[in-house]
């Protein structure tokens, strides 16, 4: 197994419960629940969604049509990979490895990213491939109002499969038409995240500080916590590995959500969380696999 060393501490995002704050003045979201049960979510959506990155939120009727540019509010080096002068440019994160069987199959392709420090750990620092930049696309996702169970669940597919409250599209375990592997990965950048080969930057996982990390990584959505990451395009919210309470839950269906009350949605509602298998034993917890819960809306952009 590959160990990481790794800095897991609390985020500013909202948690498996959320609530907006200006100033020294807070606003708690509410949600209702309607006649047949399902969950009214827009009051929270409309609160959550980070305006100040470009997100915007409509409701129109049973609609909530939400838009971003897909751009990242925090650091990471494909800001400015040439010339590394972007005030939210970083390095590409360092991870050390203990056990290098995940690598194997790659070793030759991955072999100019391995390294060893002075005291005899082996290291691998990522690094872009041929998408060496990101841009701002038009993305549009439309949910429900009332998101409700699908009785036939749809696979997610290639690209947006939701978007995380600033605005960048989340994918899920695929990259291209193949699984994501560990090649994928060593393009990552702390955030758990890359550009495709359109130029458009997308989160596959949580997040995983590098051993060189100089900050606590508060600005990426989700690394070991309960934070609320975002919406996936049947409505449904997604959140990190964690219960609020610090709880990793045990009761997850095939496709990675429950029925339980959060912060948020104190009446409860199906949500899904972050997968909480390290996956390809990387140190890297999958964001989605599997198929919606509830029957996804369409979405545009990408």
């Amino acid at each position: 197994m590959i160990k990481y060393f790794l800095i897991l501490l609390p985020f500013y995002l909202a948690s498996c419960s959320n609530s907006d704050s200006t100033d020294d003045e807070t606003t708690t979201t509410t949600s209702t629940t309607s006649e047949n049960g399902s969950v009214d979510i827009s009051s929270v959506v409309q609160n959550v969604f980070d305006s100040e990155n470009g997100v915007t939120v409509n409701v129109e009727g049973e609609t909530i049509i939400i838009t971003s540019t897909g751009l990242p509010d925090h650091k990471t080096p494909y800001w400015d990979i040439e010339g590394m002068e972007h005030e939210l440019y970083e390095s590409f994160p360092t991870y050390i490895i203990d056990d290098t069987d995940a690598y194997d199959d790659d070793a030759e392709e991955l072999s100019r990213l391995i390294s060893t420090d002075s005291e005899g750990n082996t290291l691998i620092t990522y690094q872009n491939n041929m998408n060496m930049e990101m841009i701002a696309f038009d993305y549009s996702m439309e949910i429900p109002t009332n998101p409700s169970e699908a009785e036939n669940k749809e696979q997610t597919d290639l690209g947006l499969i939701g978007l995380a409250l600033n605005g960048v599209p989340i994918y899920n375990d695929s990259e291209g038409r193949d699984v994501l592997g560990v090649v994928a990965m060593s393009t990552f950048d702390s955030a758990g995240a890359h550009p495709g080969p359109n130029s458009d930057y997308h989160y596959h996982t949580a997040s995983q500080l590098s051993i060189y990390a100089e900050d606590d990584g508060s600005t990426y959505p989700t690394v070991n916590d309960s934070n609320l990451i975002g919406f996936l395009r049947d409505g449904f919210p997604i959140y990190g590995r964690q219960e609020a309470d610090g709880t990793y839950p045990d009761d997850l269906d095939e496709n990675g959500g429950h029925i339980a009350a959060t912060e948020d949605f104190t009446e409860g509602i199906y949500h899904y969380h972050c997968s909480s298998e390290n996956y390809l034993n990387t140190g890297w917890y999958v964001m989605k696999a599997g198929a919606y819960h509830g029957t996804p809306g369409p979405s545009s952009g990408n």
